[in-house]
């Protein structure tokens, strides 16, 4: 008998079955580079975006409660009806944005999930989707997949990396059709005030796009409360909200998330949802209701260890020489390396392997990016001392060298 090495399993390119889309995008940069650390434990971590609180045990015992009641089945495909109902009073008393728990809110399997749906319902094929930069690593892959086209907006750390009206509009060409918006923003920290808004919404108004407000670290912010961009006059109707219960609630492991909307947009959302994951985990939406219910005194004490640790980082390394621009949201400090004449690759690859320390190149951020570093500090204090000990060490060892 004759075999056919060509078609043999081990043998066959199964890349070839692949859409050449998909094997266009690049793995995620964050992920990549993390991949270089494996289980080395005398690497300190300032990189992966992760709060290193537990969640706290109320909720844990909430979630096991419901477990031990045989709550194992699906969910209204929206989510629990009390959860949505939680989740609008929240917004409401929060951040002073009304949705109707009934139509205007779906629970999804995170943050993420809300974003892919969102831009699944509303791209056609040839749509442009503005993204200020530097952002998220996964806004520009999950746009590309949808068929859209990611237009970078950049945004300077002059500016503290805010979103000008003036930079939005130079993005903007007919085929513009949705703007992502992420404030507090990851990588750099930035907030958004109502007055900077403001005119961001003039342009959003006057050409006439839809937003995806991407509103994960809202509850961080340090210096003033945060502005929800739905909240801005005659922007609801436009505005997707996401957030979720991963960040200020340390529940990323529990993939909660939520989104609100018009309610024609989320019930075109909740059909692909409806297809694609049913319904978020019973048991994880137990523990967001007793979140929202019983948890935000927890949240605030987490948002105070992380204000006090913000302030450690950016001191450290202004001391070091690097400079730092104050973020006033989310837990990443976003520091200049570019003094040291190396780009963000090399910097954070040297600093891994030489000095044992663990941070994201920014330029996976976009080419915004470049020169800077992403360094999250969820951790705790005596990890940051130690990990600004060692960059401090590694950038003398460059000054040295030059």
């Amino acid at each position: 008998m004759i075999v056919n090495e060509q078609t043999t399993g081990n043998n066959k390119n199964m890349t070839s079955y692949l859409a050449p889309l998909v094997q266009q995008i690049p793995p995620s940069g964050i992920r990549k580079f993390f991949d270089l650390v494996g289980d080395n434990k005398d690497i300190i971590t300032l990189g992966v975006g992760e709060p290193d609180f537990v969640t706290p045990w109320h909720m844990r015992e909430a979630c096991v409660y419901s477990l031990e009641r045989g709550m194992t089945s699906y969910t209204s495909n929206a989510g629990m009806p009390k959860l949505r109902e939680a989740i609008s009073e929240y917004l409401d008393t929060q951040f002073d944005t009304k949705y109707d728990p009934k139509d205007e809110i779906i629970v999804t399997v995170g943050g993420s999930e809300a974003i892919d749906l969102a831009l699944r319902a509303l791209i056609v094929h040839g749509d442009e989707i503005l993204i200020p930069e530097p952002s998220y690593v996964a806004y520009s892959p999950i746009a590309s997949i949808g068929g859209g086209i990611p237009v970078g907006v950049e945004t300077y750390a002059k500016d503290q990396f805010k979103l000008t009206a003036e930079a939005l509009e130079a993005g903007i060409t007919p085929k513009s059709k949705v703007v992502i918006l992420c404030y507090p923003s990851n990588p750099t920290g930035a907030i958004m005030t109502y007055e900077e808004w403001l005119p961001i919404a003039e342009v959003i108004k006057k050409h006439d796009l839809i937003v995806i407000a991407d509103e994960i670290y809202a509850e961080l912010t340090y210096t003033q409360k945060h502005v929800s961009f739905a909240a801005i006059p005659d922007m609801k109707e436009r505005t997707i909200l996401v957030s979720g219960f991963s960040k200020a609630f340390a529940m990323t492991g529990w993939r909660i998330g939520y989104m609100c909307g018009h309610p024609e947009l989320i019930a075109a959302m909740l059909k692909i949802h409806q297809y694609t994951v049913m319904c978020a985990p019973a048991m994880g939406q137990v523990a967001a209701l007793e979140a929202l219910t019983n948890g935000l005194g927890e949240k605030d004490r987490m948002v105070e260890s992380y204000n006090q640790r913000r302030r450690l980082i950016v001191q450290g390394f202004r001391d070091i020489g690097l400079d730092c621009h104050e973020p006033q949201g989310a837990f990443y400090a976003f520091p200049s390396i570019q003094k040291t004449g190396m780009s963000s690759d090399l910097f954070a690859e040297r600093l891994l392997t030489e000095n044992k320390v663990a941070a994201v190149p920014g330029n996976v951020f976009g080419p915004q990016g470049e020169g800077f570093l992403r360094c999250s500090y969820a951790t705790s204090v005596t990890q940051l001392n130690e990990a600004l000990e060692r960059i401090g060490n590694f950038v003398y060892k460059l000054q040295k060298e030059g």
